[in-house]
């Protein structure tokens, strides 16, 4: 049974200045030009970066606790979406105050048990001005993977759409951006961990990667985007074929094989 109540971590403030390196390093590994200033949207998650010493982390390379991490017995992660709304955008050479506080929680009951809904709220000071609010949606279980172990499909998605970025994450695009992101966790660049430890069919391709993707379309097309969100539905799983898809009208989606929708998400 997960029990929450009672757990209310204190908000946390941390202090740093956006260097150009791992803006330039996300640019060569999404093969575009580097940002020569705004910082595109998302992008933030490059910086501010937990680095844990490694005795601190978890059977799955993920952190074993945290301020921010819920106190659930054998705790599986899952990226489920987020929110991002920006006044000024966040410029290379800032230095910028990020404050970090528990914007929600709740326990539900699914198919696969107790889950726990956990929204972390980031809010960006410049100057002691708020510049920017992100929240990200967590959701935690308890126990044994849920995850089908079926052979997923590698047929390439046919989609119609205004804009179309197809892709494919092989295991050396997983590896660079859990590098880039100090993320460790396992099902991204560990197949037997994935397979045999979480029920995965294969390695898990980032949620925040394939947000990022996303945002890449209306950014490409010269769009200025201000507000976005959201939302993972379905994992994809490494060198499964994918297309993002949009439209100027501000939908955005990730294309699985199968039929399957891996993410929708909506700007402005």
């Amino acid at each position: 049974m997960i029990d929450l109540e009672g757990w209310t971590p204190a908000p946390h403030e941390a202090v740093q200045t956006l260097d150009a390196e791992p803006a330039a390093a996300l640019a060569g590994l999404l093969d575009v030009p580097a940002p020569a200033a705004d910082l595109p949207p998302l992008w933030q998650w490059l910086y501010f970066l937990d680095r844990p010493a490694t005795a601190e982390l978890g059977p799955d390379g993920h952190p074993a606790a945290g301020r921010f991490l819920p106190p659930i017995r054998d705790r599986r992660r899952m990226f489920a979406g987020g929110r991002f709304l920006v006044r000024e955008p966040l410029r290379i050479g800032d230095t910028l105050t990020r404050r970090t506080e528990l914007a929600g929680v709740e326990v539900k009951r699914g198919r696969t048990g107790e889950l726990a809904f956990v929204t972390v709220r980031h809010t960006f000071l410049r100057d002691g001005d708020r510049i920017a609010v992100e929240e990200q949606d967590l959701v935690y279980r308890s126990g044994d993977p849920s995850f089908p172990t079926a052979e997923p499909s590698y047929l390439t998605p046919e989609v119609t759409a205004p804009w179309t970025l197809p892709m494919s994450a092989d295991p050396v695009l997983l590896f660079r951006f859990s590098a880039l992101t100090y993320n460790a966790h396992r099902i991204h660049y560990d197949q037997t961990y994935a397979t045999q430890a979480e029920g995965h069919p294969g390695l898990v391709v980032h949620g925040p990667l394939l947000a990022l993707l996303c945002l890449e379309l209306p950014r490409r097309e010269g769009h200025k985007v201000t507000e976005l969100s959201f939302r993972a539905r379905r994992p994809v799983y490494g060198d499964q074929p994918f297309v993002v898809a949009g439209s100027p009208e501000g939908e955005l989606a990730v294309h699985a094989p199968g039929g399957v929708t891996a993410m929708t998400a909506t700007f402005s």
